[in-house]
């Protein structure tokens, strides 16, 4: 999603679905958050596909337990959305969880990392990348791990899920 800007104190939505940066500049966006208030649901215009990348800037809370990161199919909640992606980062445990949820299945959980990227306090950059077979995860640059998807119709992965214990700066 290159050139995507989704900042919610310099990003005014125009009629024409192009987004004004704070100078002024036309940016056509693929994915538009009106407010980055956590806990936070929004739509990924069109879902996932190939290719695609979903952003997330924040800064983690001084005192943090834990905080999610979902992709979903969807933002029901009766029944729930299938989740093609849920990261789950508890400090408490300094472990990065990653799961999926489909049709009410839980799948294996997986939690092997060779760090834990997230420090109270400070700013993070999430990045997942949709590729044919898997999602790759990069935090701050660095690839973490890979996420095999349980999920084929990548178009259905449309919505955003976060919450916990983090405040959103940027979502691309």
């Amino acid at each position: 999603m290159a050139g995507s800007v989704a900042d919610s104190d310099a990003v005014v939505k125009l009629d024409d679905g192009h987004l004004n940066n704070s100078l002024g500049s036309p940016v056509q966006a693929e994915v538009y958050f009106p407010r980055l208030i956590v806990p936070f649901c929004g739509h990924i215009k069109g879902g996932m596909r190939p290719g695609k990348k979903v952003l997330v800037m924040g800064i983690i809370d001084l005192n943090p337990e834990s905080f999610a990161i979902n992709l979903t199919c969807g933002d029901s909640e009766d029944p729930p959305a299938d989740v093609a992606i849920e990261l789950k980062a508890v400090f408490t445990d300094r472990q990065l969880l990653r799961n999926s949820c489909i049709s009410g299945e839980r799948g294996e959980e997986q939690s092997a990392i060779p760090y834990f990227p997230f420090i109270p306090d400070q700013p993070f950059r999430v990045e997942i990348l949709c590729e044919h077979a898997r999602f790759r995860v990069f935090v701050d640059g660095h690839q973490l791990f890979d996420f095999y998807h349980c999920i084929q119709t990548f178009s259905a992965i449309d919505t955003i899920k976060i919450n916990g214990d983090l405040q959103i700066s940027k979502l691309g």
